[in-house]
């Protein structure tokens, strides 16, 4: 259906190389978009560039980038803007978790926590966005939020301050550039299996219990992300702002 079509979009993915990021990348180049990815590696992102966009669908190049900088921020968004002509669409998906009980998180824990999963998302955001006011571009922004942007999990306590952040952030933007044609979502992504995410499945006892407590009964595949970026990415989605969609396999219904 045309509504879902990206042909002729150009999409940025910040963390787009592997894990929930590509995932999203796999689901925007196959409907049609041309992406750049970003991480730091950039040999990384050269090879899940080429594997994609051998799938099929539109095309997908990597740059690399250290976004843990305003500086680096506005000179990305640059590049990406003279490399495609344009930015369509966004996709904040970089992450990083530090595990650890809370009386025992460092400032610097927190600072690198919060700075990569907020501060530098909101100012990710506001980049493109000035990129796309002062174009007309009734562009798409999709934010990652989290299980955690709801429930309050131990351990990880500068990410969940973090992911609540992101889904109120999501909102307030969301508010503020609607005048600008500017769509502002945000995914919330259930039990998904990624490097972040590792050291809990290799436990299979606390495995097994999420499983249960899944209605689907079986926890996510970074393709599982596919539909919901899509959808927030076309014009399928153009009256729905200010949202977090949870692709949680009903987690949040029990």
């Amino acid at each position: 259906m045309d509504l879902f079509s990206l042909h002729e979009k150009n999409a940025v993915v910040i963390g787009g190389s592997r894990g929930l990021g590509r995932g999203i990348t796999e689901g925007l180049a196959g409907a049609g978009a041309r992406v750049i990815i970003s991480s730091r590696n950039q040999k990384d992102l050269d090879a899940t560039a080429a594997e994609i966009t051998a799938l099929g669908g539109g095309k997908v190049t990597g740059l690399a980038v250290d976004i843990c900088s305003l500086s680096n921020i506005q000179s990305y968004v640059a590049e990406c803007v003279k490399q495609l002509g344009r930015i369509d669409i966004l996709v904040n998906s970089a992450g990083i978790n530090i595990r650890k009980p809370a009386i025992d998180v460092t400032e610097k824990d927190w600072d690198d926590v919060s700075n990569t999963q907020l501060k530098y998302v909101f100012f990710t955001c506001q980049a493109v966005a000035r990129h796309m006011r002062d174009n007309g571009i009734r562009g798409k922004i999709i934010n990652l939020a989290s299980l955690t942007s709801v429930f309050g999990f131990k351990n990880i306590v500068a990410y969940v301050a973090s992911k609540g952040g992101v889904s109120q952030l999501t909102k307030a933007l969301a508010n503020e550039w609607a005048e600008y044609g500017i769509c502002v979502n945000a995914i919330g992504p259930g039990y998904f299996e990624t490097e972040m995410t590792k050291v809990l499945f290799q436990d299979k006892t606390t495995l097994q219990r999420f499983i249960d407590r899944l209605p689907m009964r079986r926890t996510g595949l970074p393709a599982d992300l596919m539909g919901a970026a899509v959808f927030l990415a076309s014009s399928a989605s153009d009256y729905v702002t200010g949202h977090t969609v949870y692709v949680d396999g009903g987690w949040l219904v029990n």
